[in-house]
C-alpha cells in the first residue's frame, strides 16, 4: 500500500501543513493527470490549474528561475519579462513539449472564444523531464486528447507517485514521480499557503539523504546499479500570498534548498527549473487604468516564506518517492521504489 512520507513517521521541518499537504491547499488550485502505462510506454501529462476563471483575461503574478538549464521548458521568456501567467502549467516528457504546448493553445483559444475574450497571442507553459529509460520517448504518445483529459480530471486531492508526467521518471536511481506538499505561513493577522508540486527525475543514488540521514551507500547495496545525476526536476510553487513577481522569484529560488536537503548537487545533466505563481495579485486583460494598485509582502517578513518553500520542496520530493511503486518499463528496465528498498521496513 502506498503511503506518503509522513505516514512513515518522517516529519520534514517545523511549519504547519495545509489540510491536504499538497499544492492544492492554495485556494482555487487543482491538478489533473493522464497516464500512459504499457510495456513500451511509461509516460503522461500532469496539468496544474491555478484558478477556476479564465487566466488569459485575468492573469496571475508569476516568476521562473532556471537553477541548471539542461531542460526544454516552454514559456519561460515571457514569464521573465512580464511577470505574469496566462495559462495552466503542464508537465510531460522531453519530446512531448511541443505537442502538449499545442494542446494548451487549443484549450485556451477555445475557452477564450467561448467567453468572448480576444486572443492573438498566448504564452503556454510546459515543463518536462526525460523519461526515456522507462518510456519509448520517440513515439511521443501524449497529444491533445490526453492533455484535455488531464484538465478535465483536475481536482484538489490528486494522485502522487508514478502517475501522469511522473510515470516514467527516475529519482536518485529509484522510481520517481509526482510529489507535493504545502506549508502555512502567518503574516500579520493573515495565514497564507505555500504549495509545491514536483516532477522528480534527478540525483545520484550515492548522494540521497532522507530527513538528514545519508542513505546512498545503504541503498546502493540493495540496487542493481547506480545512476548518474542526469535527468531533471520541475518544481511548481503556488501561493495566495500577495507578492510582486520580483519577490516571487526570490521565493521560488529557495526550492533549491529542499533539493539540496535531499542530496542534490544540481548535476551537469540535470534541468532544475522552478516555476511560481501567486493568486494574490491578478491583472485584468482589459485593464484601462493607467496605474494599477498591487499588494506585496513586507520583505522583512519573507524569511518564514523562504523556510516554508524549502520544507515543502523537500517533502514533495520525498512524497514523489514514497508514493511511487517499482516499475518495469521499456526494454525491461526496472526502477525500484524507495518503499520496496527501505520504507516498508519502518
Amino acid at each position: 500500500m502506498k503511503k506518503r512520507i509522513r505516514e512513515y513517521g518522517i516529519l520534514i521541518g517545523t511549519h504547519e501543513t495545509g489540510a491536504l499537504n499538497k499544492i492544492t491547499d492554495v485556494p482555487g488550485v487543482t491538478v489533473g493527470h493522464y497516464t500512459v502505462d504499457t510495456d513500451e510506454h511509461k509516460t503522461g501529462v500532469t496539468v496544474i490549474m491555478p484558478c477556476e476563471d479564465n487566466m488569459f483575461a485575468n492573469k496571475l503574478t508569476a516568476a521562473a528561475f532556471v537553477h541548471n538549464g539542461y531542460g526544454k521548458t516552454a514559456g519561460i521568456p515571457q514569464i521573465e519579462e512580464l511577470g505574469t501567467l496566462e495559462t495552466p502549467i503542464a508537465l510531460t516528457n522531453t519530446l512531448n513539449v511541443g505537442r502538449v504546448q499545442d494542446a494548451l493553445v487549443e484549450y485556451m483559444v477555445t475557452r477564450c472564444e467561448r467567453e468572448g475574450v480576444k486572443v492573438t497571442s498566448i504564452n503556454t507553459v510546459v515543463g518536462e523531464c526525460n523519461d526515456a529509460s522507462l518510456n519509448k520517448i520517440t513515439e511521443r504518445v501524449i497529444g491533445t486528447k490526453e492533455v484535455f483529459e488531464a484538465i478535465e480530471s483536475a481536482k484538489t486531492d490528486f494522485e502522487e507517485g508514478d502517475v501522469g508526467a511522473g510515470k516514467g521518471t527516475t529519482c536518485f536511481g529509484m522510481k520517481g514521480g509526482i510529489g507535493s506538499a504545502s506549508r502555512l505561513v502567518k503574516i500579520g493577522d493573515e495565514t497564507y499557503t505555500i504549495g509545491v508540486l514536483v516532477q522528480s527525475n534527478f540525483g545520484k543514488t550515492k548522494n540521497f539523504v532522507l530527513n538528514g540521514k545519508p542513505m546512498g551507500t545503504f541503498l546502493l547495496e540493495r540496487m542493481e546499479e547506480a545512476k548518474k545525476d542526469e535527468g531533471s526536476i520541475m518544481m511548481v510553487i503556488g501561493t495566495d500570498l500577495p507578492v510582486s513577481d520580483r519577490q516571487l522569484k526570490r521565493i521560488i529560488k529557495r526550492a533549491g534548498v529542499g533539493l539540496s536537503r535531499c542530496g542534490s548537487y544540481m548535476g551537469h545533466g540535470s534541468g532544475d527549473i522552478m516555476l511560481g505563481f501567486s493568486t494574490g495579485n491578478r491583472y485584468g486583460y482589459q485593464e484601462e487604468a493607467g496605474v494599477v494598485a498591487v499588494k506585496q509582502l513586507n520583505e522583512n517578513m519573507i524569511d518564514e516564506v523562504f523556510e516554508a518553500v524549502g520544507e515543502a520542496t523537500e517533502e514533495a520530493v520525498l512524497n514523489s518517492l514514497s508514493m511511487a511503486e517499482t516499475v518495469r518499463g521499456y526494454e525491461g528496465n526496472v526502477r525500484y521504489s524507495l518503499t520496496d528498498l527501505y520504507l516498508k521496513e519502518l
